[in-house]
């Protein structure tokens, strides 16, 4: 990965762009504002703004790192959470395979930060994007990129971009999650028409099979595993038929954020092959983890010996209405906190430097600007009052926010993440 374009984000200048950053930093680098170590609290930033936990962040890094190597696994987190190359160069650093990204765009941003291996999940068919692929496999030996196909048409148009290529793109077989998901091959002859196809050109070169079992209808661990089996199955069956021929490793990928458990249990179950075995797990919403979403759904409550992920998100806000004892309304809503899958959770309440449980407050519905807060009893609160806010589904929270503080319990602010969606 290269440093110096990391570098070159510590050169960025503070102004507009970047909300809820403090309005006399205009003009400084990012770097400089860093140096300066202002505090999330006191410092001149503007609600609203969120916030990453340094601690939390650290410990989900360490925490998924230690999980892969206990089982036998390669990771390759899914990018697309974060679209945050800082926190891509910290995913490698603890032992990340690479990056998984979903579109093109999204490869781009890796690669003008040199990633080097791209697992890209999704089919993908556009010519320019794959022209450009084609010249970047050129360009740099050391570029790996492996992706998604589940089709013969899909073949067929990859094959006529990149005719003439001189590196061929390495695929995998998706073996869809069940009639009615999405993605991927629904049968198993289906599966070996398509590796057929790629067997028959020459941009192409099959190295292994995948998908995503998040996608398994009505989803339990029994249904998860059933069809993780057929996965291992379908690349035991490609590897006695000899279709690996001429590559170096088998991939065999899967894994979101909610059934790596089951994921790394099949996986201890794939035979002796022919050649290594690449037993790649995906899951990314673990960098910064959640306080709905993911929380409850995390394979660390099935199995809490393996340790337990920590919420790394907050999003301050501040008080600027409170028209009657039983409601009050915060100045965030839709353009800054994820709403798709849960609404934001009350946290925390801060008054004169003191902080303490939001007790008694609860959000009931976001504006594009506001928060909507029920108060009962209980609550303490009044306008311009700062409200910790938890949120849920990291995958749609990076993306309202361009620029990302960083901070320590004590409100320091360390570090800022710059995102690109």
């Amino acid at each position: 990965m290269s440093s110096e374009a990391l570098a070159r984000l510590a050169e960025e200048r503070v102004d507009h762009r970047f909300k809820g950053l403090p309005p006399d930093a205009d003009g400084l680098t990012v770097g400089e504002l860093a140096a300066q170590r202002r505090n999330l609290f006191t410092g001149g930033f503007a609600t609203p703004v969120l916030a990453l936990s340094a601690e939390r962040l650290e410990h989900n890094l360490r925490l998924m790192e230690a999980y892969a190597d206990r089982h036998g696994l390669l990771f390759a987190p899914h990018g697309k959470t974060s679209m945050a190359p800082q926190l891509f160069r910290r995913q490698i650093e603890y032992g990340a395979w690479g990056i998984t990204l979903a579109v093109p765009h999204q490869v781009r941003v890796a690669r003008a930060f040199r990633i080097e291996r791209v697992f890209l999940a999704n089919e993908l068919v556009d010519p320019a994007a794959l022209r450009w692929i084609a010249a970047e496999l050129a360009a740099d030996p050391a570029f790996r990129l492996v992706c998604y196909v589940d089709s013969v048409r899909g073949v067929e148009l990859m094959d006529a971009a990149l005719a003439g290529a001189p590196r061929p793109v390495d695929v995998v077989v998706e073996l869809a999650a069940g009639e009615g998901a999405r993605t991927g091959v629904r049968t198993e002859a289906e599966c070996a028409a398509v590796a057929d196809a790629v067997a028959s050109v020459p941009t192409l070169r099959l190295v292994g099979v995948a998908g995503y079992e998040g996608e398994v209808p009505r989803a339990d661990p029994e249904r998860v595993r059933s069809w993780l089996r057929r996965l291992v199955t379908l690349a035991v069956d490609f590897d006695k038929a000899g279709r690996f021929c001429g590559v170096e490793e088998i991939v065999v990928s899967a894994g979101g954020s909610a059934w790596f458990d089951t994921v790394a249990e099949v996986f201890t179950e794939i035979p002796e092959l022919s050649l290594p075995v690449l037993k790649l797990l995906r899951s990314g919403a673990y960098v910064s983890h959640d306080d709905g979403h993911y929380r409850r759904l995390t394979p660390f409550n099935r199995v809490p010996e393996e340790g337990a992920l920590e919420p790394a998100f907050r999003l301050w806000t501040q008080v600027v209405s409170r028209p009657s004892a039983e409601q009050a309304f915060v100045n965030a809503g839709k353009r800054d906190a994820a709403y798709d899958l849960d609404l934001p959770f009350a946290q925390a309440v801060r008054r004169d430097g003191a902080e303490r449980p939001a007790t008694g407050v609860s959000v009931t519905a976001l504006s594009d600007q506001h928060a909507w807060l029920r108060t009962t009893g209980e609550a303490d609160l009044e306008v311009g009052d700062w409200v910790g806010l938890g949120l849920s589904h990291p995958c749609t929270s990076f993306d309202k926010w361009q620029l990302i503080p960083v901070a320590e319990a004590d409100g320091t602010v360390v570090d800022y993440v710059r995102t690109f969606f």
